[in-house]
């Protein structure tokens, strides 16, 4: 007897509390009564740590056990056969109501190699020493849905002088004068590993030097304004902490609601303010660079940033059928879209997705299954079988999707 094939079905999501989550944004969107706590990240996906709870009419299951069930049909067996029987995407909704650690991630090289050293030395998962906890690199994109401030990249080294001498800092002096005169990478590496390691304490002075200096000039009208506001933000979230230095060598940005930014390996990288949705490979691997309480380890930060001065990568939305706009990214793992629904569109099968409702009411139906209703907050996983799914309703989604290259390989 055949089996039936899998149906799409809503989903479950946990909520992570992390201290510098925003006390309303999740359970605004989510239609709940804030708890006056922080909630930082809702995850949806299949994520071992806090993996979705797939309801098809049966009753909850986490989703990580029906994948490991049956990979081929809920992935898809060309999906399925690439990454190993595991959903390579995660998915967020990202409410920082505070500045998030500057972080990095590594390489697939990097991740898999780190990976193996640390399992080899015994070193527990949990362990607050461990850096990998996976053998997987983990790009992400993400997708503003109200002004979002962030940082991203390596400013180039002359131009972060010229921002930082007018906050006359004594402490920050001899670095500025490493940023005029070093070559880029040389002397991004050396203020980076000084401030954070070598030269900790004086670190520590000057991030105590530049809080009021930044508020000062935050309030000055200038092109600058809007950057010495961001910083400054992050240096009342973290008084004192040196990795304030780290913070003010990168790019800050400023997206609109819509706009996009995609965050590549050994890319420094933090958040700052503002709620979006995130899209990135089932990844757990971050190593941090400061504004942090945890563990950072300076010598592995230097095998794995890459110190040479990039600017942010702004993904640039592409329309597609059926109200879709896509966002593209150099990532085998996942794809991201927005679904504007108006009547009625139409959701291919091919791969496994799912599919986070910010606004309105629409109804999904994949045959053989019943239609699910989805609402403001509401996600649902729609298996790989290839068979399509038709939404109705008015609503704004977003799709998380494996792209057709990642299936095809």
């Amino acid at each position: 007897m055949t089996e039936p094939q899998p149906t799409a079905g809503l989903l479950s999501n946990q909520i992570r509390p992390y201290a510098w989550g925003s006390a309303t944004a999740i359970a605004e969107l989510t239609g709940r009564t804030p708890t006056g706590l922080p909630e930082a990240e809702l995850w949806m996906g299949a994520h071992p740590g806090a993996p979705s709870l797939l309801d098809r009419g049966d009753g909850p299951e986490p989703l990580t056990e029906v994948i490991a069930r049956d990979p081929g049909r809920e992935l898809g067996e060309r999906a399925g056969r690439r990454f190993g029987g595991r959903l390579p995407f995660l998915l967020k909704l990202l409410a920082a109501g505070h500045a998030l650690s500057v972080q990095v991630h590594p390489s697939s090289e990097q991740a898999r190699a780190g990976y193996a050293a640390e399992q080899a030395a015994g070193i527990p998962l949990d362990a607050p020493h461990r850096i990998y906890k996976d053998p997987h690199h983990k790009p992400e994109l993400l997708c503003a849905l109200d002004d979002f401030d962030a940082l991203c990249g390596f400013r180039e080294p002359a131009a972060t002088a010229r921002l930082l001498a007018p906050l006359a800092a004594p402490a920050l002096a001899p670095w500025l004068d490493v940023l005029r005169t070093a070559e880029p990478a040389t002397a991004l590496r050396t203020v980076l590993t000084e401030a954070l390691g070598g030269d900790r304490e004086r670190g520590v002075r000057a991030a105590a030097e530049l809080a009021p200096a930044l508020e000062h000039a935050a309030r000055q009208d200038g092109p600058d304004a809007p950057a010495y506001a961001a910083f400054a933000a992050a240096a009342r979230d973290y008084p004192g902490d040196p990795g304030l230095v780290a913070a003010l060598l990168l790019n800050h940005v400023r997206l609109r609601p819509g706009q996009a930014l995609f965050l590549d390996a050994r890319v420094p990288h933090a958040y700052l303010r503002g709620t979006g949705v995130e899209i990135m490979a089932n990844s757990d691997n971050v190593l941090r660079c400061g504004l942090t309480p945890k563990h950072v380890d300076v010598d592995a930060l230097t095998e794995i940033v890459d110190f040479r001065p990039s600017a942010p990568a702004f993904v640039r939305a592409t329309a597609g059928a059926d109200g879709e706009l896509h966002y593209p990214a150099p990532a085998a793992e996942f794809a991201l879209s927005r679904l504007d629904v108006l009547g009625s569109a139409t959701v291919d099968g091919r791969g496994p997705q799912i599919l986070f409702c910010v606004d309105g009411t629409a109804e999904l139906t994949q045959h053989p299954g019943g239609p699910v209703a989805l609402g403001r907050g509401d996600s649902v996983f729609v298996p790989g079988t290839g068979a399509p799914a038709e939404l109705r309703g008015t609503a704004t989604l977003y799709r998380a999707a494996v792209p057709p290259s990642g299936e095809d390989d």
